[in-house]
């Protein structure tokens, strides 16, 4: 839990005194969980918050997003902060009173809080107006696997609502409560699936000879593909390669016709991206041209691969100075190691300068880890990542 002398110290009055709000908005968002474009209630229930704010609100930015606007003195600089609204496919174990009522699903990575802290940070700021620019309030669909930030951006996020930098913040258990950890460069991995479906000659079991066996050969395969990180990625380089599902045949006495191979792989690098894709591709044709059967791969098949999520340096100096003030110089990681997780946040990463930092949930003990069936957002942090998003808007656009 957060110390309460020192978070009395560091956050203002109307911040705190706004803690009940945030609790409740945040409970309410976790009892009705929506997933992936679907976020129809949770896009209605923050652009009713927002327009009772006094902001100017659009909805169904990228499908269901919301993007409010709210200027301060002569304008300026212009700055997006991004929280997203997207649960995922989880059905939930807990049993406080606002666990989910949707069968299934779940608030599983804490972008209840997410969205209330950014609502809390809206409504501070239009009460106060303590600076001098413009923020857009930029509440994203679809984090989860389906891209989003990728949909926003097609919609023409940056053209619609202009900004110079944005920034992101996301919840991580295991990070004391309500310290926070960024830096400069790659906070999060790029991510990308792929799928091989291999075909041979189906025959019965006991005479192999007279097919080509399909599952020998993606035995092989999956094999081969860990000699990827293990032997081509230089060790410098952080990357995984990992397959997680494999699927043939019917029966216990016949040879199958075809296996379909999926997986995943992870790393920091746009290169080291390319040379995986490429050494699957490779590994892929060899190993199936030596077993006389046939391959098919298909890179990101469903939704599309998620780039490194990589903080601009001059951003990041921004958001440090906004963490240090709240939080102090001891309760900032500086140089965190980056996560094996992905966020599709990088992409507009890509189109702006800007930096996605952490904030501490707390202990990740009882199984509150992201994406459990147990876990739940630490609504004692709500009032430092509000803060967090207004101290960040007031020594960017001081006024």
């Amino acid at each position: 839990m957060l110390n309460d002398e020192s978070r009395a110290m560091l956050i203002v009055d109307e911040i705190e005194a706004l803690h009940a709000d945030l609790s409740q908005w945040r409970q309410h968002l976790h009892r009705y969980p929506e997933t992936a474009f679907e976020e129809m209630q949770t896009a209605a229930f923050v652009a009713e918050k927002l327009t009772s704010f006094g902001l100017a609100v659009h909805e169904g930015v990228g499908k269901t997003g919301v993007v409010a606007s709210l200027t301060g003195g002569s304008g300026g600089l212009s700055i997006g902060l991004r929280a997203d609204m997207d649960a995922l496919f989880i059905q939930e174990r807990n049993s406080f009173a606002h666990k989910s009522c949707h069968d299934g699903k779940m608030h599983a990575c804490g972008h209840d809080g997410h969205t209330a802290m950014l609502l809390g940070a809206a409504c501070h700021l239009a009460q106060t107006r303590n600076f001098n620019g413009t923020v857009r309030f930029i509440f994203q669909p679809a984090e989860e696997g389906r891209a989003g930030a990728q949909q926003m951006l097609a919609d023409g996020l940056f053209e619609r609502f202009p900004v110079d930098y944005v920034f992101g913040l996301h919840n991580w258990p295991g990070l004391p409560a309500g310290q926070f950890a960024v830096k400069p460069g790659a906070m999060m991995a790029a991510f990308d699936c792929f799928e091989i479906v291999i075909k041979g000659q189906a025959t019965h079991a006991a005479m192999p000879h007279l097919g080509n066996d399909a599952v020998v050969a993606a035995a092989h395969l999956v094999t081969a593909l860990q000699t990827i990180v293990s032997r081509t990625v230089d060790p410098n380089e952080p990357a995984v390669v990992s397959i997680t599902q494999i699927h043939a045949g019917h029966t216990w006495n016949a040879l199958p016709e075809s296996v379909v191979l999926r997986g995943t792989y992870r790393c920091f690098s746009a290169g080291v991206q390319t040379l995986i894709a490429d050494r699957i591709k490779a590994l892929t044709e060899s190993v199936c041209a030596g077993f006389k059967v046939s391959a098919q791969i298909q890179f990101n098949p469903e939704n599309p691969g998620y780039p490194v999520t990589f903080n601009d340096a001059g951003a990041t100096v921004w958001a440090i100075q906004a963490a240090q003030a709240l939080a102090g110089v001891d309760g900032v990681e500086l140089n965190p190691a980056p996560s094996m997780g992905s966020e599709d946040f990088a992409f507009m990463l890509q189109e702006k300068p800007g930096c996605y930092a952490w904030i501490g949930n707390g202990s990740s003990e009882g199984g509150c880890l992201l994406h459990s069936p147990t876990y739940d957002f630490n609504d004692a942090i709500l009032p430092a990542g509000t803060a967090y998003w207004v101290k960040l808007v007031e020594l960017m656009l001081a006024a």
